[in-house]
C-alpha cells in the first residue's frame, strides 16, 4: 500500500492519496484544489488516480475533487447521507453508511458520522494483503486529534438556523459509533492545529481510536450528553467569513481552474487606474516592511500560512483586486488563494516603487509610552484579538472589536480619542491599522507587541 499524507499549514488541511501498488491505482480523499501536489504524486510512483473521495461538503477550503476528475478521469465517491439538504448537487456516485468501495486490493467502508454536517462520512480501511482487520480510518472533520469537529459552522457561518444544536446531539451519537471501534485502527483526520474547524486541535498529524478513547474530551463525555453539548458549544473561535461561500461552491456546479494561472506585472499606470476605480491593493509583505512605507489605501495581509483565512474575511467573490508581492511568493499566494476561490487577482506590483506618490508609515508605540497611556481618558485601548481570546486574558479597560468584522463595527472606535490598537503579536493589529486608515481615521496607533509582550514582562490581565 501507498499513503502519502498531503498537509496544507495555511489552511491546517489535510488530504490523502492512498494506492494499491499491485494494482497500480490510487484514491485521494479531501484534496485541494491545486490538485497537481497528487497528479504528481501518482506518476512519481507508477500510478492512476480512479477514485476521489470526499468526507463532507467543505466550509473552510474549496474542495478540488471536480478539477481532479477531470484530469484524471477518476470517479467522485461522495456522501448521499445527511437528507433532501445536503446533497451533491452534480453528478457523482453516492455513499451510504455501510458502503465499501474497493481500490485495488484496498476496501473503503463508509461510516455516516453526522455531527459536524449531517452528510458527513468517514472511511474505515482495509489493506486485505496485509491483514482482514481495517488499519485506518479517515475522519475528515468528524475526530481530530484531541477534538472533534464543531457543529456551530452551519448557524454561524452558512447563516442556517436551529442546526447547532441538532448538530451537537449527533455528533455525540457518532462519537458512541467511535468508541465502539478497536482501539488499534489509526486515525487520520482532516485537519490539524491552527484550524477554525475546532477549538483545541492538536498539532501532531494522526492518533488512534484507544488513544482518543484516553485523551479527547469528547470521548470523556461520551456518557454525559448534556455536559458534551455544552462543552462543544462553549467558546467555538469566530467563523471566518468565506466559509459561507466555501459551503455553496462545494455543493454545486461551478466552473473549473485545472492549473495554477500567471498573473499579469501592473504599471504604474494601470495600479493608478484601478486603484482608483476603488480596486483593492492586498500588501502581502511583512508587517515590519510595510510599517516602514505602504501606498495609502492598501490592505496589509501578511503572505504567511494566515494569508488566505485574512484574504477571506476583506476579499468579497465579486471584486477584482490587486497583489503587492515579490515575484518569488506569487505561485504561493495564488494558490493559498485558489484553495478558497479568491480568484479575482487582476495583476501584481513587486513593490511599492511602482507607485508615484508618497508613501505614508504606521504609527506605533512602544512598551513605555503604552503602558503610561493606559489610565489616560483621553485614550481608547482596542484589543482585536477574538472573543474567547479576550475573555481569557485582557487589558483592564480594552474594548474588544474582532479585527475580522472591524468594518461592521467603525462606530465602536472613538474618531476623536487617540486609539491604540494591539492583538497578539502584531499581525492583525496591521491588518486593522491599514484597514482603519483606509477609512479615514488619523488618530490610531498601533502596538504591535500586543499581549505577547505584555504579558511577558508581567503585567496584570482581567478575565470575562
Amino acid at each position: 500500500m501507498l499513503f502519502q499524507h498531503i498537509y496544507d499549514k495555511s489552511l491546517a488541511q489535510a488530504s490523502y492519496l492512498i494506492g494499491c501498488q499491485k494494482a497500480g491505482v490510487a484514491a485521494v480523499i479531501d484534496p485541494k484544489r491545486d490538485v497537481d501536489t497528487y497528479i504528481d504524486i501518482a506518476r512519481q510512483n507508477n500510478m492512476k488516480i480512479t477514485h476521489i473521495f470526499e468526507t463532507h461538503i467543505h466550509a473552510d477550503f474549496l474542495s478540488g475533487s471536480r478539477e481532479l476528475a477531470a484530469l484524471t478521469g477518476a470517479g467522485m465517491y461522495l456522501s448521499d447521507e445527511g437528507g433532501a439538504d445536503w446533497q451533491y448537487e452534480f453528478a457523482h456516485i453516492g455513499l451510504k453508511n455501510g458502503d465499501e468501495v474497493k481500490v485495488g486490493n484496498l476496501i473503503f467502508e463508509v461510516m455516516h458520522t453526522p455531527g459536524h454536517t449531517p452528510e458527513s462520512i468517514s472511511f474505515i480501511l482495509t489493506d486485505t494483503p496485509a491483514s482482514k482487520e481495517p488499519v485506518m480510518m479517515f475522519t475528515g472533520d468528524f475526530v481530530f486529534v484531541g477534538d472533534v469537529g464543531r457543529p456551530d459552522l452551519l448557524e454561524k457561518a452558512a447563516g442556517i438556523k436551529g442546526t447547532q444544536d441538532l448538530g451537537a446531539l449527533q455528533m455525540f451519537d457518532s462519537i458512541k459509533k467511535f468508541d465502539a471501534l478497536p482501539d488499534y485502527i489509526q486515525v487520520w483526520p482532516g485537519h490539524g492545529a491552527g484550524s477554525a474547524c475546532g477549538k483545541a486541535l492538536g498539532a501532531v498529524p494522526s492518533t488512534t481510536v484507544g488513544y482518543e478513547k484516553i485523551r479527547n474530551w469528547a470521548l470523556l463525555y461520551k456518557n454525559n450528553q448534556g455536559g458534551f453539548v455544552d462543552y462543544l458549544l462553549a467558546d467555538q473561535p469566530e467563523p471566518p467569513k468565506y466559509f459561507a461561500m466555501m459551503k455553496k461552491l462545494n455543493k454545486v456546479a461551478r466552473p473549473l481552474m485545472t492549473e495554477v494561472p500567471k498573473l499579469k506585472q501592473l504599471s504604474t499606470d494601470e495600479l493608478k487606474a484601478a486603484m482608483d476605480k476603488g480596486t483593492k491593493l492586498i500588501d502581502a509583505r511583512n508587517k515590519a516592511e510595510f510599517a516602514e512605507g505602504f501606498i495609502p489605501g492598501s490592505i496589509n495581509i501578511q503572505g504567511n500560512n494566515a494569508f488566505a483565512t485574512w484574504a477571506g474575511w476583506f476579499l468579497t467573490y465579486e471584486e477584482p483586486f490587486i497583489l503587492l508581492a515579490a515575484p518569488d511568493q506569487l505561485d504561493d499566494l495564488i494558490r493559498k488563494l485558489m484553495r478558497i476561490g479568491l480568484d479575482n487577482i487582476i495583476g501584481y506590483v513587486p513593490s511599492t516603487d511602482v507607485y508615484q506618490g508618497s508613501l505614508e508609515q504606521v504609527k506605533m508605540i512602544g512598551y513605555d509610552d503604552f503602558k503610561t497611556k493606559l489610565d489616560d481618558k483621553g485614550t481608547q485601548i482596542v484589543d482585536l484579538r477574538g472573543v474567547a481570546e479576550y475573555n481569557a486574558g485582557h487589558l483592564k479597560g480594552a474594548d474588544n472589536v474582532f479585527v475580522g468584522t472591524i468594518h461592521k463595527d467603525l462606530d465602536k472606535i472613538s474618531k476623536e480619542k487617540d486609539v491604540i490598537i494591539h492583538c497578539q503579536g502584531g499581525d492583525r493589529s496591521s491588518i486593522a491599522y491599514s484597514l482603519l486608515i483606509k477609512e479615514g481615521f488619523t488618530n490610531v496607533t498601533n502596538y504591535s507587541p500586543g499581549m505577547n509582550e505584555w504579558v511577558a514582562k508581567g503585567n496584570e490581565v482581567i478575565q470575562s
